[in-house]
């Protein structure tokens, strides 16, 4: 990536709803060139893609938490098969896989703590796989949307 595709990508992220031709005249480029750096950076996969930031209240998801998990036995095929299903659930918003002494950590987002506790009890546990889990209930979070390339 170049000054302009950090460009690019830098005012993107700052506003992705912005038009092609007035991310050009943010970053002094004609629109023809601004249009084609970004269909490249598409095309490479430096952008995967835009959303909404939604408040998880909103949308009756009050509780957050992160569950860790340890699978019995930790094959690519368990793996890839809890990974998938853990996405699949509608609770559940990334699953990261891990190192350490557990094998997941998933984001999980619920309506309130019963609901919390029925989504390890009923999701969770019923998963032949999963040895053991921990939750963590998160009480405030604060996160970047922009992310400036390092090094």
């Amino acid at each position: 990536m170049d000054e302009l595709d950090s460009a690019i990508v830098r005012e993107l992220q700052r506003d992705a709803r912005q038009t092609n031709r007035a991310l050009a005249h943010t970053l002094g480029v004609a629109p023809s060139t601004c249009l084609e750096r970004v269909r490249l950076l598409h095309q490479r996969g430096v952008i995967r893609g835009y959303h909404a930031d939604i408040n998880p209240a909103a949308l009756n998801r009050r509780v957050e938490a992160f569950v860790s998990v340890g699978l019995r036995p930790p094959s690519r095929r368990a793996i890839e098969g809890f990974k998938s299903a853990m996405f699949a659930l509608p609770e559940v918003l990334a699953v990261y896989v891990v190192s350490g002494e557990q094998d997941f950590l998933v984001h999980v987002s619920v309506p309130d703590l019963d609901s919390l506790h029925g989504f390890l009890i009923d999701r969770l546990t019923e998963r032949r796989e999963v040895a053991s889990f921990r939750s963590q209930v998160i009480y405030d979070s604060a996160r970047k949307h922009v992310s400036d390339p390092l090094g």
